[in-house]
């Protein structure tokens, strides 16, 4: 394995744990009940700890600092309305955890996530070195 797909692995687990870590230790209940109101502070807060934890993860792959405050300021931006989206959607439809499609709408929310991760470290990579 080359040491570029390593790195890819590294950091993807990387974000993994990040994402852990930030949706579910350290979301609280401020958070969670307010995503749905746009551009309500909890909502911004969930988003900006996510990007915070984000940096050192970056840091696996670059030190460019216009590479990360970019990464820094999509991952906000993307995901917040993941976020704000769904549990707008949840609200408005009135779904809780016993609605089946709660729970396909929770496991989309996490799958779009994961695919964020996925595109950020494509790009990162790509920046870091490009096609000849």
């Amino acid at each position: 394995m080359d040491v570029e797909t390593r790195l890819a692995l590294l950091t993807l687990l990387a974000f993994e744990v990040k994402h852990l870590l930030c949706d579910f230790v350290l979301q609280n209940k401020y958070q969670v009940s307010n995503k749905g109101f746009y551009g309500h502070p909890g909502g911004l807060l969930h988003a900006g700890i996510h990007c915070l934890f984000t940096i050192p993860v970056l840091l696996i792959l670059t030190h460019s600092l216009a590479i990360i405050t970019a990464v820094i300021i999509c991952e906000f931006l993307v995901h917040y309305h993941i976020d704000w989206i769904k549990a707008r959607t949840e609200r408005l439809r009135k779904w809780t955890a016993s609605d089946t499609i709660y729970w396909i709408a929770f496991g989309t929310d996490q799958f779009v996530h994961q695919v964020t991760y996925i595109v950020i470290v494509a790009i990162v990579l790509r920046l870091q070195h490009p096609l000849p």
